[in-house]
């Protein structure tokens, strides 16, 4: 499967109109996810002019940029290191500063910034857990999400500390069934050395997101920044077309 989609579904863009009728943001996207996903590694660079290079190459991206400003930087109220599908629908993961009591994570992201757009990226698991329960909590996780009318992009992660790429497998049969985007990481990264996995097996190799500069493309994160954008760039251009 590619890295990045090449088209949406109807099914896709009728969650999407469906949230615009009903209060989400156009310009606004959100982030579910653990410590892979937070804003000081990443995204939040192109909310940076001057910290990030696009190059000729991927110059075309810029116009993705400029349209979700502010979107890229936030912090995200369910995007913590150590949650997985099951914490961000736990009101006792919540911060109490800013959600309501027994509101969860998610629920309080998608109430605050009422995302049109949601990147859910779940690496985090329990490694005793089967892949029914990523799953069960992840259908929950996307019900979630496309009842407000946020459209979810999912994505599969760079490792397999469960041996076998099954929660990888469960993420593109969950895309398939639900007919929503699928952000491909895995593909993306597997080319690299040891496919852009530290030592530890699970933490990407770190460079700065200058994308025109061959040395730091050997390194996970320009990927994942650049992907991720690459994706949001495909999903927008898709959604917004005049038909």
């Amino acid at each position: 499967m590619p890295v990045v989609p090449t088209s949406i579904s109807d099914r896709a863009r009728q969650i999407y109109e469906y949230g615009l009728a009903h209060g989400t943001d156009p310009t606004h996207f959100s982030i579910i996810g653990d410590c892979q996903n937070v804003s000081s590694y990443f995204l939040s660079v192109f909310d940076k002019p001057g910290k990030f290079s696009l190059g000729t190459q991927y110059a075309y991206l810029q116009p993705t940029i400029d349209y979700y400003q502010g979107s890229f930087s936030r912090k995200s109220l369910a995007v913590k290191g150590g949650f997985n599908a099951a914490a961000v629908l736990s009101p006792f993961r919540s911060d109490p500063k800013s959600c309501n009591p027994n509101e969860s994570p998610l629920d309080c992201e998608l109430r605050k910034w009422k995302p049109s757009i949601v990147i859910v990226s779940m690496e985090t698991w329990w490694s005793e857990k089967p892949a029914t329960e990523y799953d069960k909590y992840m259908r929950k996780v996307l019900d979630r999400i496309i009842a407000t009318g946020a459209l979810p992009i999912i994505a599969t992660k760079a490792d397999n500390l469960e041996g076998n790429n099954v929660i990888n497998a469960t993420v593109a049969q969950i895309a398939y069934e639900y007919q929503i985007p699928m952000w491909n990481f895995w593909a993306a990264v597997h080319p690299l050395t040891n496919h852009g996995l530290s030592p530890d097996g699970f933490h990407l190799t770190f460079a700065r997101n200058f994308f025109d500069d061959p040395q730091r493309m050997k390194s996970a994160w320009p990927w994942r920044n650049l992907t991720a954008l690459q994706t949001l760039d495909v999903v927008r251009n898709a959604l917004t077309e005049v038909k």
